[in-house]
């Protein structure tokens, strides 16, 4: 698949967009481009990264609400909402904002961070966008005992239960899964795109067990699908507009992952040149090419299907657009 940036009538610009979509057994169902193309996975890998505090029994040995798991999942936009939702969850484990260590910087929301330095106040730490899951590891480490100290560092035991519930849902095993530093500061994940949208087949299917962690999860980001992103941002636009049955979760450098909950395939898709205008419309357009979303439900994401790319007037001056089809199968078929 492409996604095009066409002006005047004129193909001013070109994503090439890898794809991968799988079945909960392992199959890969459809594709388009390189579907095995290896990447770091980011941000796609934070509903994973929150189950153990379900598992563990975080979740009920500090009552945690299903909106403060949905925060743990997010790359939320630094909006009030979001800052009250994580300094609730932290000081449910006797933390602060300086307790977390992931970097500061500000609010993804634009209006937010416009309030904040109209403010004159400074971002901290609490306003990156992964400030939730970092919060959730900091709950993870003291519930088990851990030494919260250092809980972003390769060797400390939450990243390697990190790297640990990645290998269970991809069934490759964390001696092979190359890592890297994120840039919240916490491991990151290369992966192959195929691996990821198994992945998310897998912890989709589990989801349908009675009382599975992953369920909750998932349930958690459909019943709160600001926590997860925020205002005009399509994680959230998805869950939204799908009523929950599709999870999406945007990561960096282009990245998707998710799951239809009701067809039980798990996606993944990368934009080569790591845009995210290209992987937002590619995202939509993979949805309409799955046939997941509802009638009624597309016009919800009208505003991503075709996107209108202003000029500095605020007049459409050009649109992106997902082109291409998917291919059917297996694709290492002879």
């Amino acid at each position: 698949m492409e996604v095009l940036l066409t002006r005047s009538g004129v193909v001013e610009s070109r994503h090439l967009v890898h794809v991968a979509v799988a079945a909960p057994d392992g199959r890969l169902t459809a594709w388009a481009g390189a579907p095995d193309r290896v990447t770091f996975i980011r941000s796609a890998a934070k509903p994973f990264q929150a189950l153990p505090l379900v598992e563990e029994g975080v979740m009920g040995a500090l009552e945690l609400p299903d909106d403060e798991i949905a925060v743990c999942c997010a790359s939320h936009g630094g909006e009030p909402e979001h800052i009250r939702k994580v300094r609730s969850l932290l000081a449910r484990g006797g933390f602060t904002e300086d307790d977390l260590e992931c970097g500061p910087h500000p609010p993804l929301n634009r209006g937010a961070a416009e309030r904040l330095a109209a403010e004159g106040r400074l971002p901290s730490r609490i306003h990156n966008n992964c400030s939730g899951k970092h919060g959730g590891m900091l709950l993870l480490a003291r519930h088990m005992g851990w030494d919260p100290r250092g809980y972003r560092n390769r060797e400390h035991p939450v990243q390697r239960r990190m790297v640990a519930e990645v290998a269970r849902w991809t069934g490759i095993p964390g001696e092979r899964i190359p890592t890297g530093l994120d840039g919240c500061g916490v491991l990151c994940f290369a992966l192959p795109l195929s691996a990821l949208a198994r992945a998310f087949a897998r912890f989709g299917a589990a989801a349908g067990v009675h009382g599975a962690g992953s369920g909750v999860v998932l349930d958690a980001m459909a019943r709160h699908p600001f926590q997860v992103a925020g205002t005009d941002r399509l994680c959230s636009a998805v869950l939204r507009c799908t009523s929950g049955r599709v999870v999406a979760k945007l990561g960096a450098e282009g990245v998707y992952g998710g799951v239809d909950r009701v067809s039980g395939l798990g996606f993944a898709l990368k934009a080569e040149d790591g845009a995210r205008r290209a992987c937002e419309v590619a995202l939509v357009g993979l949805l309409d090419r799955l046939g997941v979303v509802a009638d009624g439900q597309g016009s919800c994401l009208g505003a991503w299907r075709e996107r209108s790319v202003p000029n500095t007037l605020g007049e459409a001056a050009a649109t992106l657009s997902c082109v291409g089809s998917l291919e059917r199968g297996a694709p290492h078929e002879s």
